[in-house]
């Protein structure tokens, strides 16, 4: 048994109005939550073509209110770039407004160059990354937040607004190498990766170990890659979409680090590349759930996470896609 989630970059498409953009893919994660997906993670990127959601709470404002049944939350916070109350509270508001249907990841930032922006660099990312850590899950479980650090410090402060049921809500975390798999394991925090099958194995082994020497049981957590996913009729037509889609999409990821001098931060170019690190999967239903069985057995999966929309891929263009993995791809996983 395996949980289908989706996974978006919400990255701008060429000479279309942001706010079409945004309408579109409101649109798109209704059909998500109606399909029955398990959940929506949101990407948070800053002074660049590839995050049209550099807030991920005001976007998700709006997912919770065009879905019923659908978990939803950032993939991840950036959260040097936080002020650990405000963030608190927004949660809580998400948590609330959704019906308890928040989840959401943690990290400090995949790109150097957009924290930066904020005065963010290698040096206090970390320190900042755990304080603001610890002063989350302090406020988000008890009814006063009082925390002492070198970055932040509260005394007493009254919780009033809270999580559904008062519960720490579920959380996530991004897994890039087998060694990053222990720490979330220990506090069972589910996880994805953009691996290859091979080093995505590595780290779900890993998970699986500290899982076991630390709690025991079966793991509960949710263990996932994501994957660049086009489905269609034929495959000459699903490489012909899907290379060209992925080619805008590369552009836009690319935007920030080329702009400082960085060519190729270990992300595949071409849909070629892609697909031969299990980054892409492009092709005819058939194909399609066969590549997924495939990487859910070689990576040792529960969880397999999609990103349908991306690049310069149109609002028919994409929803012909999913509406094709939905009917014919989907139920060979029920």
């Amino acid at each position: 048994m395996v949980d289908f989630g989706v996974f978006d970059h919400l990255d701008r498409r060429a000479g279309v109005p942001d706010q079409t953009i945004y309408e579109d893919r409101l649109r798109l994660i209704s059909a998500y939550d109606q399909a029955g997906i398990a959940m929506y993670h949101l990407a948070e990127h800053h002074a660049t073509p590839l995050g049209l959601a550099p807030s991920p709470s005001v976007f998700l404002s709006a997912v919770a209110q065009r879905t019923t049944n659908m978990h939803f939350g950032p993939m991840v916070y950036c959260l040097p770039l936080y002020e650990p109350l405000r963030l608190i509270e927004e949660i809580c508001m998400l948590d609330q407004m959704s019906g308890g249907r928040f989840e959401f990841g943690v990290g400090r930032g995949i790109s150097p160059f957009e924290v930066a922006y904020f005065g963010i660099d290698k040096e206090n990312a970390g320190p900042i990354y755990l304080e603001a850590f610890e002063a989350l899950r302090r406020g988000l479980s008890s009814d006063v937040l009082s925390f002492a650090g070198e970055h932040f410090h509260y005394d007493d402060v009254p919780m009033v607004v809270t999580p559904v049921g008062k519960r720490l809500p579920p959380m996530w975390y991004g897994v890039a190498t087998p060694n990053g798999a222990a720490w979330p394991a220990s506090q069972k925090i589910n996880v994805i990766s953009n691996s290859p099958c091979e080093i995505a194995r590595s780290a779900t082994d890993q998970y699986r170990e500290t899982w076991d020497s630390e709690h025991g049981g079966p793991v509960t957590a949710k263990l996932g890659v994501a994957r660049h996913v086009f489905v269609a009729e034929t495959q000459d037509e699903a490489e012909r979409v899907a290379g060209r889609a992925y080619a805008a999409w590369y552009e836009n990821f690319i935007n920030l680090w080329r702009k400082f001098g960085v060519e190729d931060p270990a992300y595949a170019s071409t849909l070629e590349t892609a697909r031969q690190r299990d980054a892409i999967i492009a092709g005819t239903p058939d194909m399609v759930a066969s590549e997924i069985e495939r990487q859910i057995e070689a990576a040792g999966l529960n969880y397999f996470v999609c990103r349908f929309a991306y690049g310069d891929l149109s609002f028919e263009e994409a929803s012909g896609s999913f509406d094709r993995f939905a009917h014919e791809v989907m139920p060979r996983f029920a």
